[in-house]
């Protein structure tokens, strides 16, 4: 009886380790696989109100492989065209919105259309808002980044604003987009 035991027992611990090197060489792969998926970083903006509007929604901004995707999606606008910029100070605090002081400009370019001669880091453009005053823009670009140490593209501690009209893309310095009605201050993302 003692020789059935002792055998079984061995078969068990000889199971046991066999299925340990299984879990083992399966933990090295996922730690391969784990380890070369690059890791995004996001960053947000919660827009509020300002110049006695009802505008509110969210800018989402996600870096990945040296590439920063703009999701913007904000509510009670008038139904139109509006234009949204990236403004030098994450600063919120002004009913006007003027605290955020003007557009992220560190290139010292002229203010005008994204991608064409002459613009400012800080120009995404304009968006059309539907007539619920529902409105959304996406962009990508590698010339900003969330968090680096490069001035001239990290958007981190900038602030988003919405205004009460259309960016003609050419008036200086910010394109005559009228009042402020939206503002929110561009923030880093736990982990």
């Amino acid at each position: 009886m003692k020789n059935y035991l002792s055998i079984g027992l061995l078969c068990l611990a000889l199971v046991s380790c066999k299925d340990s090197k299984k879990v083992e060489e399966n933990n090295t792969d996922m730690v391969t696989v784990t380890d070369t998926i690059a890791k995004s970083v996001t960053a947000t903006a919660t827009i509020s109100a300002k110049s006695n509007s009802s505008v509110s929604g969210r800018v989402t901004f996600v870096e990945n492989d040296g590439m920063v995707f703009m999701e913007a999606e904000l509510t009670g606008l008038t139904p139109g065209m509006h234009a949204i910029h990236i403004h030098e100070t994450g600063d919120c605090s002004a009913e006007d919105g003027s605290s955020a002081g003007g557009h992220w400009n560190p290139t010292h370019a002229d203010h005008g259309a994204w991608g064409h001669d002459g613009f400012h880091l800080g120009d995404i453009g304009n968006l059309e808002a539907d007539e619920n005053g529902i409105a959304r823009i996406t962009k990508e670009t590698d010339l900003w980044c969330i968090g680096c140490e490069d001035a001239n593209k990290n958007i981190i501690g900038k602030a988003i604003i919405v205004h009460k009209d259309a960016d003609d893309l050419k008036s200086q310095p910010s394109g005559a987009a009228g009042d402020r009605v939206g503002c929110g201050e561009i923030v880093l993302e736990k982990e």
